[in-house]
């Protein structure tokens, strides 16, 4: 080993001192101090247990560090993904060991730099290690596709395999973001195995961007099962549209960032035919809907029974409540309700009502004889969630949730009769 260098300078004044990286030495002494020296190649002081360049390293495998000279020691270790994140790692107490605490992603290539030190002398060594890529990786499909919003829209993740151990959602959920300028406080929910709400504690903010993004890809989630890549989402919202419904008072109050801004006498659902409660979220509009009753469980033939032409629905539940047009009740209208649960107004204020909302916007219907809006399986009723109730369903226990600065799929309506339009 006679290239490593293994002389000290003595300092004519007496004192030892770590020279700067200048041209001189204080009190005469030289520039030359072994503190001072290029680092010199440790690379046969060093083992590893990685692979040979003709391998890959296991990920599930912490990885090791040694020094095999029983002169020198490990004086620090940094190793770093391609992204330049680190991987956290310790050092034993002679500094003759080195290996990683914190687990290594699959399909990765980490660069470890090592330094040591021997009589004063440094030394270094780099590494280049790739971990093995591993088939049937977690993904995350994001919902809603991007665009702009209301601001009663959820987040939604919809992942490619079933989590059901605690510890893996708590890692999942860890890498599942939600970047919000402004930010707001809100959290994940787990609505089974595979599917992931987010909201805020309350309303996003009106003209908000969002971003949401996995860190999954790599990621170890539990032994031999590993995270992939996800597509990202950006979002924005619009104005704060808000229409809330009093089904006793026969009227629909819409209001744009806190003003109100029209009142709509309107007819709820009828005994029987309630309208829900609580808050919903417009899913789509359809200028056009042809609404059976048949698809919806009332006999033909029945009293019940209608087939009608419908303009201007505006859907809020997947099973088939609108706002629309009803030209045929325009004399119950603010007066009574004898719809079908459905929310029906006149021609023009549903056309009004059509062109002033946005998917994602809120609608709210109060004092009807129904049930309150399901949170899940009708559409998005996630607000009607207490932020308790809402918080509990997370991974991720008593950590609050902020932004910083499981979709449930959209189904066709021609797929399941829950979806069909009633009146």
């Amino acid at each position: 080993m006679s290239h490593r260098p293994r002389t000290r300078t003595v300092l004519s004044c007496g004192l030892l001192l770590v020279p700067l990286a200048v041209s001189s030495a204080a009190c005469g002494g030289s520039a030359s101090d072994a503190l001072s020296a290029d680092p010199y190649d440790a690379g046969d002081q060093i083992t590893a247990n990685t692979p040979d360049g003709k391998r890959q390293a296991d990920p599930d495998k912490p990885l090791e560090v040694s020094v095999t000279d029983d002169e020198a020691r490990i004086t620090d270790v940094t190793a770093t993904d391609s992204t330049g994140r680190f991987v956290h790692g310790e050092l034993s107490a002679d500094g003759r060991h080195w290996r990683t605490t914190g687990p290594l992603a699959a399909g990765t290539r980490y660069t470890v730099r090592v330094s040591t030190e021997e009589d004063g002398t440094p030394g270094r060594k780099t590494l280049v290690v790739n971990t093995k890529d591993v088939a049937g990786q977690l993904t995350a499909a994001f919902g809603p596709e991007s665009g702009e919003y209301g601001v009663g829209q959820p987040i939604t993740a919809e992942l490619s395999k079933p989590i059901k151990d605690p510890k893996a959602r708590a890692v999942v959920e860890s890498a599942l973001k939600v970047d919000s300028m402004p930010r707001v406080e809100g959290a994940w929910h787990w609505v089974d195995d595979k599917k992931l709400h987010f909201r805020p504690k309350v309303y996003w903010p009106a003209h908000a961007t969002i971003s949401v993004h996995s860190n999954l890809a790599g990621l170890k989630i539990a032994k031999g099962f590993y995270g992939g890549v996800s597509k990202p989402v950006r979002l924005t919202t619009g104005d704060r549209v808000e229409a809330v419904t009093d089904a006793a008072a026969h009227r629909m109050t819409v209001k744009r960032n806190g003003s109100t801004i029209n009142t709509i006498p309107v007819t709820t659902g009828k005994p029987g035919f309630s309208t829900r409660n609580g808050v919903k979220v417009v899913l789509g509009k359809e200028s056009f809907v042809r609404m059976r009753s048949s698809t919806v469980g009332i006999a033909s033939g029945s009293s019940e029974s209608y087939d009608l032409p419908v303009y201007w629905a505006t859907r809020v539940t997947w099973s088939g409540e609108y706002v629309h047009a009803a030209p045929w009740s325009v004399g119950s209208q603010g007066a009574a309700n004898v719809s079908h649960g459905c929310t029906g107004m006149s021609t023009s204020n549903a056309q009004w009502f059509f062109n002033t909302v946005r998917v994602g916007d809120v609608v709210k219907v109060v004092n009807s004889g129904g049930e309150t809006m399901t949170p899940f399986d009708n559409g998005y009723g996630d607000w009607n969630l207490p932020w308790n109730e809402w918080r509990a369903g997370s991974a991720l226990k008593g950590k609050a949730g902020t932004t910083t600065g499981a979709a449930e799929r959209q189904q066709n309506p021609s797929d399941d009769a829950r979806l069909r339009p009633k009146i």
